[in-house]
């Protein structure tokens, strides 16, 4: 078979623009060589329809051995009883526990997408709005931080089925406790969607959701550094409170809910090699050297941050607690797409975003938002958060200067120079 080269130069050439960029998507990470190796290995010739011992193919008895490994480590990781590792990303793992949880049309409530919530918490573009009737609660205009006094003054009014904590551009920790609270003051489930701060609660650097929330839902590709995927945990399993049966008349558990949700509910065939790469991410989760590596992603997120300040950039909340910031950047008379776009000439990577109470659509918006685990993977320590902050700041204040853009692209090229990514590939 002919190689096709078409593709494998094009593959190359995104792995240079990997390593001689700066990389602040703050969902954005890089994985470990051996969990791209094990991406591109043969489970991804397998089909296994089921769970490991409960498989629809014969064959699958590596299989099995592989995906209870990946279980059984992300279990040790959050102190989980139950984990599944099947959602091929965060929103399949999101559509399975609302189709767990949930009867169309049943009211669910979450952070507005517009204060940094995400689209599968409610948005009227995605399932999660479309099908169940969404209402939201929203961050205070002077502090930027969660108002759980609305949170709880709705929920008390609506009676939503389901609250959901977490959000894609909220940059402090949650009050799981107060949420759980409210909650149970109206009978309803709480689910955490912890895709952007998992790594950081995975060692105890931020509350745990598990003590508070019914169940627990991430994807393995942002901090916790692992393959594109989602997973969904539960630390005390319980009854449904639907009334399930199975044929027996025996009450079934959520667990049993949530796995028939992802399959046969929401997916066919699990991706085993990615689950492959799961584990081996898992495991390095469980390692020291993944210890420092949390620790040093808020150190350097805060210095950013400080180094922000300095420079007059407004944050959201004046801060972080954990991985990323949110800045608004109408006091710098600038868009969101404009500073996106003007970066990415300079190579410096990061997105647009909708700040709180914007006045831009959703395609403008008056903010960006920026992460550092990307960079902290590379072996960037705090003082190197100040030159970086210096280049886009250089960037910023000059979005129309040609030459002053194309000297930061070379200053970019020559500083990421300290930091290989992945010697000898390519």
């Amino acid at each position: 078979m002919q190689k096709d080269t078409q593709i494998f130069d094009l593959i190359n050439k995104e792995l240079q623009r990997q390593r001689n960029g700066i990389e602040l998507i703050a969902s954005e990470n890089f994985t470990s060589l051996q969990v791209m190796e094990a991406m591109g290995t043969v489970p991804t010739n397998k089909y296994a329809e089921g769970y490991p011992g409960k498989r629809f193919y014969g064959g699958c008895e590596v299989i099995d051995e592989i995906e209870t490994i990946a279980i059984n480590r992300l279990k040790q990781i959050f102190n989980a009883s139950w984990a599944n590792v099947q959602p091929h990303s965060g929103a399949q793992a999101n559509t399975a526990v609302f189709l767990a949880c949930l009867k169309p049309g049943d009211k669910i409530l979450g952070l507005n997408l517009s204060m940094g919530g995400h689209l599968t918490h409610g948005s009227p573009a995605n399932f999660s709005g479309k099908n169940y009737q969404a209402l939201f609660y929203g961050v205070k205009k002077d502090t930027g931080t969660v108002d759980y006094d609305q949170l709880e003054a709705t929920a008390l009014a609506e009676k939503p089925k389901l609250i959901i904590c977490g959000a894609s551009a909220y940059s402090r920790d949650w009050d799981y406790k107060r949420i759980r609270e409210v909650a149970d003051k109206i009978g309803a489930l709480v689910l955490a969607d912890i895709a952007h701060p998992a790594g950081l609660i995975a060692k105890g650097l931020l509350n745990d959701p598990f003590e508070h929330c019914h169940i627990v839902s991430s994807t393995t590709h942002k901090t916790l550094r692992g393959p594109r995927g989602g997973i969904i945990m539960l630390r005390h399993d319980f009854d449904n409170p639907f009334g399930v049966k199975d044929p027996k008349g025996n009450i079934r558990p959520m667990s049993a809910l949530l796995d028939l949700a992802v399959f046969p509910g929401v997916q066919g065939g699990p991706l085993e090699h990615i689950i492959a790469a799961k584990a081996v991410s898992f495991g390095e989760i469980l390692t020291d050297d993944y210890t420092a590596y949390a620790k040093k992603v808020i150190s350097n997120a805060q210095a950013m941050a400080t180094a922000f300040v300095k420079r007059g950039y407004d944050l959201i909340s004046n801060g972080t607690d954990n991985h990323l910031m949110l800045i608004d950047l109408r006091n710098k008379n600038l868009t969101g797409k404009k500073a996106q776009e003007t970066l990415d000439k300079a190579h410096i990577t990061l997105n647009k975003n909708a700040v709180p109470f914007d006045d831009k659509s959703p395609f403008v918006t008056s903010g960006i938002r920026v992460g550092v685990p990307a960079v902290t993977t590379r072996g960037m320590q705090e003082e190197h958060m100040e030159p970086i902050v210096e280049m886009i700041d250089t960037v910023l204040t000059n979005t129309e200067n040609v030459k002053q853009i194309e000297a930061v692209q070379e200053q970019v090229h020559r500083f990421m120079q300290q930091f290989p990514l992945y010697p000898g590939l390519g």
